[in-house]
């Protein structure tokens, strides 16, 4: 696809980064996209590979190699080389729901397992992909307009993240009548508060919901669902300035008995929101809180007041320490050097990986390597050296006369692997524990799975890894009658283009349901 000999005569090349030093001075989006000339002549470069490895989602090596989504990555790059926009946007468009989304916070699938990493640089297939749906924005391109006919048919879906909006727009494009319901006071949900604005400006958000409410989807927040009362948010210590935020009193509750009375059927999407905690003595201390937390209060903040609010954890001149790695950790990184700490030191317990792909991490999987995200260049940048410190854990939190956290015990692990099971066993290294200095600590060690209450007040039954159980991965449907799960409530924690992939799929399984068939 594109031009056939593109990637012969085309270097790679990819929009412009503020530069670390410079950006740190706001939440913004830091990226400059390249003239419509140049994306085109990137565009060029996706070969007509026979095997487009870029839109296979399969699994290999029990890794995901290419778009999770199938989108029709070679289709749409040959006709924005061809100055077909608006083609291009109709094709797009088929596979995602949310293009908008994906081209800002996916870690581009598609990419790694492109055809031109055989002999250098991918297609820069995430960066077309947000030219293609800017531009449709821009023209005019993305529909408005309601779904010519009704149905009598209503659906529920619990949770606004990215598997919520997919499972709602599906179903509301088939003529289904969908209200969807959080808990948060705006829709979104980690897409609007979890995710920091340098990674994606909330107007991104909202102009999608404008388009969603305008196709006539129906959005109620500040509503909890579940068991009529309270839920127990396990949080920072009494008095923190977040609490008041966490406890959000503008919330109503709503049982889920009523909802099952009302609507043909329920689709629970409230995501994986149960966090890892730390097991250590003196986690009681304060300044300790979940990374999680600390994003949503700091980008609520930020959207609400411009931090004039002061609901959040501001780490102006503080130590802050990060425990745990993948984007949330480096989000939180990024998020701190923002506020001004005067360090941060970000703890893995995993060895660091290659810099370059071993020989038994073939092309196409997943490449297992070294990656040094935004955060951590914008530290290095500022405090001069890499915040990571590998193979290390927390043994101890130690508090000063206040009860505030001022350090923690670390101790350096050793990875083993065990000859009968094959897998990796870590052991503590004798006499290896040191203190690291800290004022603020951010725990971002995974989650457990969705937060049972939920589950309990529809009845529905849970797996081993406190996910929402259906009857195999590829089943939406739980064990209570017209209630289904997508997203991270039933796979765990994943990356946004899963939870699209799953709530178009979980809108399949209800629409069959309601109608007999489906022809989403």
């Amino acid at each position: 696809m594109g031009k056939p000999t593109g990637f012969l005569e085309y270097e790679r090349k990819t929009s412009k980064e503020v530069p670390p030093k410079e950006r740190i001075r706001n939440f913004r989006e830091f990226h400059t996209p390249l003239s419509k000339e140049e994306q085109k002549l990137q565009a060029a470069r996706c070969m007509d590979c026979g095997v487009p490895f870029c839109q296979s989602g399969m699994m290999i090596g029990g890794m995901a190699s290419g778009c999770p989504l199938n989108n029709l990555i070679p289709e749409w790059n040959d006709m924005l080389y061809s100055d077909n926009w608006e083609q291009a946007y109709k094709r797009l468009s088929k596979t995602n729901n949310f293009p908008e989304f994906t081209s800002r916070v996916c870690p581009a699938l598609c990419e790694k397992a492109c055809t031109c990493n055989l002999n250098g640089d991918p297609v820069s297939a995430r960066e077309n992909e947000m030219a293609i749906i800017e531009n449709a924005y821009a023209k005019g391109y993305v529909n408005d307009r309601p779904p010519k006919g009704r149905t009598d048919k209503k659906v529920a879906v619990i949770g606004s993240g990215p598997s919520g909006l997919a499972v709602a727009d599906q179903l509301n494009l088939r003529g289904h009548e969908v209200t969807v319901y959080e808990r948060s006071d705006r829709p979104g949900g980690l897409l609007m508060y979890g995710i920091p604005n340098m990674k994606l400006e909330k107007h991104v958000i909202e102009r999608t919901i404008s388009y969603m409410k305008k196709r006539g989807i129906t959005f109620v927040t500040n509503t909890e669902v579940g068991t009529g009362k309270p839920a127990e948010l396990k949080t920072c210590a009494k008095g923190d300035q977040m609490e008041a935020y966490l406890k959000n009193p503008d919330l109503q509750y709503l049982k889920a008995e009523e909802l099952l009375k009302e609507y043909d059927a329920v689709v629970l999407a409230c995501g994986a929101a149960n966090p890892r905690d730390i097991k250590a003595e003196g986690r009681d201390a304060r300044g300790i809180y979940f990374a999680v937390d600390f994003l949503k209060t700091t980008t609520k903040s930020l959207v609400n007041s411009d931090f004039s609010d002061k609901q959040y954890v501001n780490c102006k001149g503080k130590r802050v320490l990060v425990i745990g790695g993948g984007d949330t950790g480096n989000d939180c990184v990024g998020t701190a050097v923002r506020e001004g700490a005067v360090d941060v030191v970000q703890l893995e317990m995993m060895p660091k990986l290659p810099d370059e792909r071993a020989e038994n991490n073939p092309w196409p999987e997943w490449p297992r390597i070294c990656k040094t995200d935004y955060g951590q260049q914008e530290a290095i940048a500022v405090y001069g050296h890499d915040p990571r410190i590998y193979e290390t854990t927390v043994k101890e939190f130690l508090k000063d006369k206040d009860g505030n956290v001022k350090a923690a015990r670390c101790v350096k692990l050793d990875w083993k692997k065990d000859e009968k099971t094959g897998r990796m066993n870590m052991k503590e290294i004798p006499d290896s524990e040191y203190l690291v200095d800290c004022d603020v600590v951010l725990i971002a060690a995974g989650f457990l799975g969705c937060q049972s209450y939920v589950a309990e007040s529809f009845g529905v039954e849970l797996n081993e890894r406190t996910n929402v159980k259906t009857a195999c991965p590829s089943s939406y449907a739980t064990n209570v009658p017209n209630v289904f799960v997508a997203g991270d409530m039933h796979r765990g924690q994943s990356l946004v283009v899963w939870a699209i992939r799953e709530g178009r799929e979980a809108a399949m399984a209800v629409d069959a349901m309601l109608i007999g068939y489906t022809n989403l």
